[in-house]
């Protein structure tokens, strides 16, 4: 009972949190909540038995391309610093 509302919980909280990332105006926090829906889904991948997955989803989506897309979004300019 508790593992099945965990398994409906946790992919609704993915896909709120990639619309988030969407809807966000801000760059650094649409990162974050899609670092956030990548470490939602390390955990999904973790409790559907399937732990060298979970270890690959955290380890590049959330902690690697969290951090090539800060350094990018650091290397760039902002448009309302120019005006």
């Amino acid at each position: 009972m508790f593992l099945e509302a965990i398994h409906i919980i946790i992919p609704i909280f993915i896909v709120l949190s990639a619309i988030i990332a969407v809807l966000l105006k801000d760059l650094l926090a649409s990162v974050v909540a899609l670092a956030a829906m990548s470490l939602l889904l390390s955990l999904e991948f973790y409790i559907l038995h399937a732990p060298d997955v979970a270890i690959a989803e955290a380890g590049v989506g959330a902690c690697l391309t969290t951090a090539i897309f800060i350094l990018a979004i650091k290397a760039t300019k902002r448009q309302e610093e120019e005006v």
